[in-house]
């Protein structure tokens, strides 16, 4: 005999009663085989009293765990005899001494918090997601977030469901039942969803390096509002657009492929462990923007499958059925593919996929030194073309903090006439203040500044 201590195999000198927690995550896991009598290296060194253990051991393992195992005795070439312990998988979870335990390569670990709620969850075919929230009620829902998406489901179904109050609506989605309404619907369609899930909402920085940051905005609502304002806000606020031309037509491109941003934002919202602690994260660099939201990742799809074609096995699953059903996501776990594809087509390098601190990330990064470099240049050329009104709008949407004195120092205008041009584009609805003038900033509305 030569193994090897392996996720469902460990060797034992001797029998302890604290190798029941091995016994009990195996049974937790997919079972596994116990040797007693076998060192460390995978060596037979024999058992004294085998016969005496045969008889306690299986009685041990039932009094304690409740579990019926298999009790073999072995004996190698060289005539020493070992016992050989067989667990099998069980159905309901096995606790010992009231802690339970799982199997992590070839350690036996505690189950505790987060990761006991998700294994207790998935043991009896359960998602979080479907658990039901005490206390919350129908008039804590948002009527306009529902109204768009039977909106946006009829376009992708052809189904109406226009003759169907909130309730019975949400019920015919399995959202609520008995008015008892699932964790998915207090995110989905929740008026403030934070109050009973205090990590559900997003945050966007612009950071100088990883220590230092310049700004930052905190994204709450329910996910599907959460999905509209990050976008908006990120666009408005924290990325850059070139701007080139195709004769007389002026053309705006976004730094990053805007369909590959969408898709990592509601990968982000859809897949999120949201017993995690971890909040959807975006932190936007001048070389690259970082994508992260705490996660627990399928054994089916590791995060080196992101990349391949895999099979979808959402955390979430009723979460990622409400975003297929509104249009915003396909079924076939093809997402992180397209990231990847749309940043190539567009000659960016390829995003990386990492998983760290029980967080997946997705790692947009700008194109070469040498490319954004001319980028750089050409567009420095072409902003001298245009208006200062149009300097100033393209100023604001790469850095909405610019004060009037920094507007007058990178457009060579006085301050006076900054002031004017400002007042003239809010009167226009193409900027707005957000926040006090001290602490603020301005958003740029882009349908009301389409020309810039």
């Amino acid at each position: 005999m030569k193994l090897i201590e392996s996720q469902n195999t460990e060797f034992k000198q001797v029998f302890k009663d604290e190798y029941l927690k091995t016994i009990c995550a195996f049974a937790n896991g997919d079972g596994g085989v116990l040797y007693v009598g076998v060192n460390d290296k995978g060596n037979v060194i024999g058992l004294d009293n085998i016969s005496k253990l045969m008889e306690i051991i299986p009685n041990k393992i039932n009094n304690k765990l409740g579990l019926v195992v298999d009790v073999c005795q072995e004996e190698n070439d060289n005539g020493f005899s070992y016992l050989k312990i067989i667990i099998h998988r069980t159905y309901a979870p096995v606790s010992y001494n009231g802690k339970f335990y799982k199997r992590s390569g070839s350690n036996t670990i505690e189950l505790n918090g987060v990761n006991l709620t998700n294994f207790l969850l998935k043991r009896y075919g359960k998602t979080w997601d479907e658990v039901f929230v005490e206390n919350f009620t129908i008039d804590e829902l948002k009527t306009e977030t529902i109204e768009k998406f039977k909106a946006l489901m009829k376009k992708r179904s052809s189904l109406a469901f226009d003759d169907l109050d909130t309730y019975s609506f949400l019920e015919r989605l399995n959202l609520v039942e008995n008015n008892q309404f699932k964790r998915s619907c207090v995110l989905l369609f929740g008026r403030n969803p934070q109050k009973y899930f205090t990590q559900s909402y997003s945050k966007i920085g612009k950071f100088l390096n990883d220590n230092d940051l310049l700004t930052s905005d905190i994204i709450e609502g329910n996910l599907f509002e959460q999905l509209e304002k990050i976008t908006e806000v990120l666009i408005s606020k924290y990325l850059r657009s070139y701007i080139t031309y195709d004769g007389l037509q002026r053309i705006e491109t976004l730094e990053y492929p805007f369909e590959a941003i969408r898709e990592a934002i509601i990968n982000g919202l859809v897949h999120r462990d949201y017993t995690d602690t971890t909040v959807l994260q975006i932190r936007v660099y001048d070389n690259k923007m970082v994508i992260s939201n705490g996660a627990t990742l399928s054994d089916e799809v590791p995060i080196e499958k992101f990349k391949e074609n895999h099979i979808s096995k959402p955390f979430n699953p009723i979460i990622a059925n409400m975003f297929y059903k509104a249009g915003f996501v396909e079924s076939w776990g093809k997402g992180t593919n397209n990231i990847v594809n749309d940043c190539l087509k567009m000659g960016l390098p390829e995003p990386e996929y990492k998983y760290k601190f029980k967080s997946v990330q997705v790692i947009f990064f700008k194109t070469t030194q040498e490319t954004t470099q001319e980028t750089t240049q050409e567009t420095t050329q072409e902003t001298i073309k245009l208006s200062t009104k149009e300097r100033i709008l393209l100023e604001l949407k790469q850095n909405g903090k610019f004060t009037r004195d920094d507007l007058s120092k990178v457009l060579g205008v006085s301050t006076n006439a900054i002031k004017q041009h400002i007042s003239n584009l809010k009167r226009e609805g193409s900027i707005e203040r957000v926040g006090s003038n001290k602490s603020g900033y301005w958003k740029v509305n882009i349908s009301k500044s389409k020309e810039v």
